[in-house]
């Protein structure tokens, strides 16, 4: 069942369905958004409460919304579902290889060929999101209140703009969430991280001896926001998926200034362009790893032309430490992909990436367990999987564990385990912002095999029978529960 007015026409339209549902709260006084926002909101996300409309902030000049998808409950919201897992078995029955059988089967495989068909952007002459144009001398980014976090930060950051860019070869474009340290009025730091496609079309253009267009959108619809977030394949278009998760095409405007085209309801956006060779220092920054990043030097963007809604509301997010806002885009994700990780690895029964794992560090993967070995080969598979490949830690269990019950997890890895036998020690990819790795972008990595062992795995003892109540007992203490007076 979707949610009430999904899909959501704007941040405006998904904010009024937030304070609909009671999920959203208005802060009406003046709150300044170095610090002092990052500490509100961190304190609102660890209480499990609402998203935020800082109405006031003391710098810029627009209300800044936060805290839009720190729930699941939140997030689902924002994709129109009920629950994260309805949006993951559209994508299972897309996947599903079968043949069509007779009349009926070609009209049902037509129809999700036509499903998929309609669904990417729809191109539109005037949108909202360039109702007012700032070009030259009057681009200022001080209009826009980015926050400092951290008391350590480099600076002011802009935490939630979707960056557009094209290969500049084949015109493929790329939708990413970076995040933007504003270095001047008019010129922003790239974070672009080395497994980012961004980061793939700046190389091509550096080599072309080229000026890279860009183009950032703030305050994007929910389904376009977490779209950027999403870890697709290179070839799959993040506007295309977007229309997929609404079930309507994202309406998109070409760019004032730049060979680009943006969605035509996002709130503000930023054009411009990258100087081939032409590098800031950017940093620190108090990531959600939980450490400041150091300063590295990364691509600055030259802004020429702003646009934006009248009376927009500016979209950030705030990083830290787990648990914080990113919570629930990562949860969303493992949700969504578990069909498509099922699909290249079908040993797999479910799998959870814990927030404390800041949703790279660990995975808990269940299979149904078959032959000697069969978890190790699980773990292989998963580090050759597109993103999965920045995994640090895999833990395998059977397939009657609940991946998602911590202390169930907890209970097999700690007492299913001989280290001597059981652990699987390699070393391969690590996250850009990995600090634990002695060298950058690479580091080792273990999984761990908390499955039943059997005798073909050299296991010869006779693996024990785990204690459980009879049926007959657990019936009837159900019945007497109430007599008992606990």
């Amino acid at each position: 069942m979707a949610a009430r007015g999904f899909p959501y026409t704007d941040l405006k339209d998904f904010l009024a369905a937030l304070e609909r549902a009671g999920e959203l709260r208005r802060v009406d006084v003046p709150v300044d958004p170095t610090l002092e926002i990052s500490e509100v909101v961190t304190r609102t996300v660890r209480a499990g409460g609402p998203a935020l409309l800082f109405e006031r902030p003391t710098r810029g000049d627009m209300p800044v919304a936060i805290n839009l998808f720190g729930t699941e409950k939140r997030m689902a919201m924002a994709l129109g579902v009920e629950n994260l897992d309805e949006i993951g078995a559209r994508i299972g029955e897309l996947l599903k290889p079968e043949l069509p059988q007779g009349f009926s089967g070609m009209m049902g495989g037509l129809g999700k060929v036509m499903q998929l068909k309609s669904m990417p952007p729809k191109k539109v002459k005037t949108a909202p999101c360039q109702q007012v144009v700032y070009r030259g001398d009057d681009v200022d980014l001080n209009r826009l209140p980015g926050l400092q976090i951290w008391p350590g930060d480099g600076g002011i950051f802009h935490n939630f703009g979707l960056t557009h860019t094209k290969h500049p070869e084949t015109g493929k474009r790329n939708l990413g969430l970076y995040r933007l340290q504003q270095h001047s009025r008019n010129t922003i730091g790239m974070h672009w991280q080395i497994h980012k496609n961004s980061t793939a079309h700046h190389a091509v253009a550096e080599r072309l001896g080229q000026r890279l267009p860009v183009a950032i959108a703030i305050g994007a619809d929910p389904a376009v926001a977490y779209s950027a977030s999403a870890p697709l394949p290179a070839d799959i278009d993040e506007y295309l998926f977007a229309g997929f998760l609404s079930g309507e095409r994202v309406e998109m405007v070409d760019c004032l200034t730049v060979p680009l085209q943006v969605p035509a309801h996002a709130q503000i956006v930023l054009e411009g362009y990258i100087e081939p060779g032409e590098r800031l220092p950017e940093g620190p920054f108090g990531d959600h790893t939980g450490f400041y990043t150091p300063v590295e030097p990364f691509p600055v963007m030259h802004i020429e032309c702003m646009t934006m809604q009248r009376d927009p509301v500016y979209h950030s997010i705030v990083t830290s430490q787990p648990p914080q806002e990113d919570h629930g885009l990562g949860k969303a994700t493992e949700r969504i992909f578990a069909p498509l990780l099922r699909f290249l690895i079908p040993d797999i029964v479910d799998y959870d990436l814990p927030a404390a794992g800041v949703f790279h560090n660990c995975a808990i993967v269940s299979i149904r367990k078959r032959y000697p070995k069969h978890a190790q080969k699980v773990m292989n598979a998963i580090w050759g999987a597109h993103m999965m490949s920045l995994t640090k830690l895999i833990v395998i269990v059977d397939e009657d564990c609940d991946v998602h019950d911590y202390n169930e997890v907890a209970f097999r890895a700690f007492g299913n385990v001989d280290y001597g036998r059981d652990l699987l020690l390699t070393e391969g990819p690590v996250d850009h912002l990995d600090h634990a790795s002695y060298q950058q972008f690479w580091g080792g990595k273990a999984g761990v095999d908390a499955t039943r062992k059997l005798p073909t795995e050299g296991y010869t003892r006779g693996w024990p029978e785990e204690m459980r109540m009879s049926p007959e007992v657990t019936a009837l203490v159900d019945k007497r529960w109430k007599e008992y007076g606990l």
